[in-house]
């Protein structure tokens, strides 16, 4: 399917192009259900895809790519995978395409879904270990015991 995008569209247009993703996440839960609990999450124009609170995908243009490291991406480019590519910022005449970390999903396992639970959980084994790897933030805690006034200035 052609990629439809966001200028010009009116408000016809862009009922179509979320229900398109609506369509495409629940493709995609339904095609990696046998991972466990698996959720779309709308998100800048396209979808995230969880199982817990760690993202190992994302759909974007109908296409599901998967979080890869340096041992998947290569497989999956073996597979005939492609990378994600974005650009960040908005105006296409000064845009610098970027790859990302993430691969599309290999066609034959878009009809196969022990396929693509395969590729998915090796994903998601790339995106834990990732979030482990990152620091964990400390919470600022609100300050213990009474508050002082500041003194009235003279």
């Amino acid at each position: 399917m052609a990629s439809v995008g966001w200028t010009g569209l009116g408000q016809a247009g862009l009922d179509w192009a979320m229900s398109e993703t609506a369509a495409s996440i629940a493709f995609a839960v339904e095609l990696l259900s046998d991972l466990g609990p698996v959720r779309g999450r709308r998100m800048f124009g396209g979808a995230g895809l969880y199982a817990g609170e760690v993202m190992f995908g994302l759909i974007d243009d109908e296409v599901i790519y998967l979080k890869a490291d340096a041992a998947l991406k290569a497989d999956l480019a073996a597979a005939g995978s492609h990378a994600w590519i974005y650009s960040r910022r908005p105006d296409p005449d000064t845009a610098r395409p970027q790859e990302s970390g993430y691969w599309s999903l290999p066609d034959t396992a878009l009809d196969d879904p022990d396929e693509a639970c395969a590729w998915a959980r090796r994903a998601l084994a790339v995106a834990e270990a990732l979030k482990a790897a990152k620091p964990v933030r400390k919470k600022v805690s609100e300050p213990t015991g009474p508050r002082r006034r500041p003194s009235p200035r003279r």
